[in-house]
């Protein structure tokens, strides 16, 4: 995979609206998005408050680590607070993330996911190990995304789309726990996610670490014979 830097526009931008957009791509890549929000994503209208839906979804989910209605670890009841989180949490990806406190939905929506993860594994015996593998997997893709874009290059959309986002994510998972299969589907997706993050990472660094050598290579050979000269004498007095 190839990463890239953000288009720049041909004309020099508004410097606030630049700001505003690039905050909002940020925060939206923050998001993790899937399928399914993009399947939906023209169908929600204006969508949610973005921070009072996600504490509200956060709230549900411990409401129901502590109610003991998962204690069964398998049935039905194993699906619903991932479909409570999906009907709150979904329909705030239509909004642009530009409050004053809108930089905490990312992190509610992450907290929510592994909370679900925990609250569904140990419910339904799933090991420990494993869960805390697949938590790790998904976190290192959201700090891989974090720093990208703080460097100023982003991953492709196709990445969000094949990690199947937090929401698809959370579906496998409940859709698991309640025909009692979770383990081997927290397996299947552990395995699979951390090829994908791992090889797309590792390849995009590769590449932009190659492509910044060529560049400084070319400008190298630009450079004139008495700057070749100047910064040789200069490296060779420091040494």
């Amino acid at each position: 995979m190839i990463t890239h830097t953000s288009p720049a526009a041909a004309t020099l931008p508004d410097p606030d609206e630049e700001r505003r957009r690039v905050q909002t791509a940020r925060l939206l890549a923050y998001r993790d998005d899937g399928p399914l929000v993009a399947l939906l994503h023209g169908r929600m209208g204006r969508g949610l408050p973005p921070v009072p839906a996600s504490l509200v979804a956060l709230a549900a989910t411990l409401a129901f680590g502590f109610s003991g209605l998962l204690d069964d670890g398998t049935g039905w009841i194993m699906l619903v607070p991932v479909l409570v989180a999906l009907v709150l949490l979904v329909p705030t990806a239509a909004r642009d993330h530009l409050g004053r406190f809108d930089w905490l939905v990312p992190p509610l929506i992450r907290g929510n996911e592994f909370l679900l993860i925990a609250l569904l594994g140990l419910a339904a015996g799933t090991p420990t190990w494993l869960l805390f593998v697949l938590v790790y997997v998904v976190g290192y893709h959201t700090y891989d995304t974090v720093y990208r874009t703080r460097q100023g290059i982003w991953p492709a959309a196709w990445v969000f789309q094949a990690g199947l986002g937090w929401e698809v994510r959370l579906l496998l998972l409940g859709a698991g726990a309640a025909l009692g299969v979770l383990t081997w589907v927290a397996a299947v997706m552990t395995g699979y996610l951390a090829v994908l993050f791992a090889v797309e990472s590792i390849t995009s660094w590769v590449g932009l670490d190659k492509r910044t050598a060529l560049s400084q290579a070319s400008d190298d050979l630009e450079a004139s014979p008495e700057d070749a000269m100047e910064q040789a004498t200069g490296d060779a007095e420091k040494a």
